[in-house]
């Protein structure tokens, strides 16, 4: 079931936010807590982390367009696969 990448709180006064960059890419592996967007508003930015280990699998908004605070920007599915590559032997010898 995927997971939705939701904009958070980020002050009492602030209702609105902008996309600022993707660290992460569509069928991009991520892990828990890790930064996945950042979001601006007028005095700070802030990276949104990733809420479970998974793949990010669609951006809704993208760099420059305007969110509101509980609007759900992206998705990604849950997964507990790392992003390291396993290492191979030819099984020759």
């Amino acid at each position: 079931m995927p997971v939705e990448l939701v904009v958070p709180s980020v002050g009492e006064s602030i209702s609105e936010v902008e996309i600022g960059d993707w660290l992460k890419s569509e069928g991009e592996p991520v892990e828990q807590d890790e930064p996945v967007v950042v979001i601006e508003t007028e005095k700070a930015s802030v990276e949104l982390p990733a809420p479970t280990a998974g793949t990010i699998t669609s951006m809704l908004k993208h760099k420059g367009e305007k969110a509101a605070v509980g609007d759900v920007i992206g998705y990604m599915e849950p997964g507990g696969r790392s992003a390291k590559p396993k290492p191979s032997s030819s099984g020759k010898g």
